[in-house]
């Protein structure tokens, strides 16, 4: 994909961004810490009635600034304890090659993330699996066949120094 295309789309992401406030990003702190709070409870802690609060929160969700609630799990309690980053090289650069790889990428088991990048590769995956033999059946029997592939690299993640959700508002 090129990157004036790249840009595009970014600016016109952008230029659609909700505005918040000071109450709003009060908020969105308080439920990146832990979006199980009560309403009562995160109303408390942001000095709001709790209407007031639901209806921010709604509105927060409604705008898509709240994509979703979710559960972090622990990956080693559920059998996913190894973290790789995939760095991925397509064999073409044409529209249809990138959306086949993409298409193909969502269903690969164990993958978090995947996302087109600027550089050697074209992609990085970040994938979860259980150790180093699950790895490589995973490599053997789905990364090999992902579509307009030329070149994968693997890097098997010693120690996480930072791993997170949050990011400021």
């Amino acid at each position: 994909m090129c990157a004036t295309k790249l840009r595009q789309q970014a600016s016109r992401q952008d230029d659609a961004a909700p505005q918040f406030d000071r109450i709003d990003r009060a908020i969105l702190r308080q439920l990146q810490r832990d979006a199980s709070i009560s309403n009562v409870s995160l109303a408390a802690k942001v000095n709001l009635s709790a209407p007031a609060c639901l209806r921010r929160v709604e509105r927060l969700k409604e705008s898509g600034l709240i994509r979703g609630v979710v559960a972090l799990l622990e990956p080693k309690a559920v059998g996913a304890g190894m973290l790789v980053l995939i760095g991925v090289v397509l064999d073409r650069s044409t529209p249809e090659s990138f959306a086949e790889f993409e298409k193909a990428a969502q269903k690969v088991a164990g993958c978090m993330e995947c996302h087109v990048v600027t550089g050697e590769f074209d992609y990085f995956m970040l994938v979860r699996t259980r150790d180093s033999d699950s790895f490589n059946r995973l490599h053997a029997e789905q990364l090999l066949y992902l579509p307009g592939v030329r070149q994968i690299r693997s890097f098997m993640v010693l120690k996480e120094i930072l791993s997170t959700t949050r990011f400021p508002v």
